[in-house]
């Protein structure tokens, strides 16, 4: 895991236009690379934010530097601890853990770097492998959203998941 700098413009842009992780994003598709670099520098700048509220980074393969995809996690107001955290990984890398490995060390990152208390992620019902990676990093669902997702003008259905600071020094 690393910062974004401009340099990941074309990564993060293949990332974002890819149909297989468009699937179930609520955001839609960029439909210029010019969208995608606004979204990039809305990341990078708000690396300098005092205090930092969004932290958008690049995963890259330890082993080979190949980058994979991203990862993400939004605080919350501060007062509360919490953020939501999210990610998007390029379908090469599918199935192999990293997605896992990703979100456990960002949770890693969380509980011990920003001290939080909880973290909350969500994803479709119909986005098993998403399910799947929650769980497996420790996270637990809590129920389900009704139709809270906007994705290509319908409304789809989410689950909730959290985790909260006790589960995760338990669960590591």
């Amino acid at each position: 895991m690393r910062d974004l700098f401009l340099g990941d413009l074309s990564d993060v842009h293949f990332l974002l236009t890819r149909p297989e992780t468009d699937k179930y994003n609520t955001l839609g598709m960029p439909e210029t690379i010019q969208r995608t670099e606004f979204l990039l520098t809305e990341w990078i700048i708000a690396q300098n934010d005092v205090p930092r509220m969004l932290f958008v980074f690049a995963l890259e393969n330890r082993n080979n530097n190949h980058w994979m995809g991203l990862i993400g996690l939004q605080l919350r107001e501060l007062k509360f601890r919490s953020a939501e955290v999210w990610f998007k990984i390029l379908p090469a890398s599918w199935g192999d853990g990293f997605a896992t490995e990703s979100l456990k060390r960002m949770l890693t990152f969380a509980f011990t770097e920003l001290n939080l208390h909880r973290v909350e992620a969500g994803c479709a019902i119909e986005n098993i492998a998403s399910a799947r990676v929650l769980e497996k990093s420790g996270m637990e669902r809590e129920g389900i959203k009704r139709k809270i997702l906007p994705i290509r003008g319908e409304w789809a259905d989410a689950y909730s998941y959290a985790i909260l600071e006790e589960d995760f020094k338990k669960f590591k």
